[in-house]
């Protein structure tokens, strides 16, 4: 269920969507039809929506999504029988696949992944990618980069809570950054687990960290990102940063006087392993724990 309905919102028309996906499109002359947002709830439809449904939809569920001011949906084919030949409201029938829906949700809600510098957690289990992430988004605030945060333990953009129903799914992906990019964020930490994000939740996200805590043969950073995407779907470019904790992240996190606890430093030196892979330089992340002295 789509749970944030404020984002920056492009506007599309049903033709470029035919266009662009070859879906079929009844009537065929509503291409000139726009629509200004994604939805796959009726209680997330709001005025200019496109509404979309997994499952079969009847003429009252219709009747509702565009009392509630949606202007066209997609359904499957296999509800064409349960439709009169004439609907009330523009219909595209098509089954989209993970990457069709996450790039049509992207578009329409201004590829704010293209603007934010994205790092993904996958620390073993939600706790430790909890920790993890609150411990990177930190850093991020003090170095001077304004944050968001995806995660099960409360999301949030720069100093505002975001109110989201986890797992979140593709929509809510895409919705949740583009707040973040409407708020300013330069970065945004998402935690990597089945109780933060649904599979495929990322697709059409590029991803430009990708820390682990699972120790990583020499040159295994490809089978990690495979694994990992076809659980996500986010997308990786060849200039994707694959990390673990190093030797030095483990130095630099050592610096922090009252980490006497092993597992904190642990987590700490994943944090730390990002930043520097994000391009961080070694000397702010060291002044910066210098000062903190507990980043907790």
């Amino acid at each position: 269920m789509s749970a944030v309905n404020e984002s920056i919102m492009q506007r599309m028309t049903l033709g470029h969507i035919v266009e662009h996906y070859g879906w079929s499109l009844v009537p065929p002359f509503a291409t000139d039809v726009t629509v200004t947002s994604l939805a796959d709830d009726p209680s997330s439809v709001v005025p200019g929506a496109l509404y979309y449904s997994r499952d079969d939809v009847d003429v009252e569920q219709l009747r509702q999504v565009r009392r509630n001011g949606a202007y066209a949906a997609i359904v499957p084919h296999s509800s064409r029988a349960l439709l009169p030949d004439e609907p009330d409201m523009p219909l595209l029938f098509a089954e989209p696949t993970d990457a069709q829906l996450g790039g049509l949700a992207a578009q329409m809600a201004g590829n704010p992944g293209n603007t934010l510098i994205v790092f993904a957690v996958s620390a073993g289990n939600p706790q430790e990618n909890v920790a993890v992430v609150h411990k990177l988004a930190r850093l991020l605030h003090m170095i001077g980069n304004p944050e968001g945060v995806i995660s099960v333990n409360g999301s949030y953009s720069l100093d505002r809570k975001l109110e989201l129903e986890y797992p979140l799914g593709v929509l809510d992906v895409q919705r949740t950054l583009a707040i973040c990019a409407e708020d300013g964020a330069a970065a945004v930490v998402v935690a990597l687990d089945d109780l933060t994000v649904s599979p495929h939740a990322l697709e059409s996200v590029n991803v430009d960290v990708l820390g682990s805590s699972a120790p990583a043969p020499v040159n295994a950073d490809k089978a990690i990102i495979e694994r990992m995407q076809t659980e996500y779907g986010f997308l990786a470019d060849e200039q994707m940063k694959v990390t673990t904790r190093t030797e030095e992240s483990d130095t630099l996190a050592r610096l922090t006087p009252s980490n006497d606890d092993a597992g904190e430093e642990r987590r700490l030196s994943l944090a730390i392993a990002m930043m520097l892979a994000a391009g961080v330089r070694r000397s702010s992340i060291r002044s910066t724990l210098r000062v903190v002295g507990d980043l907790e």
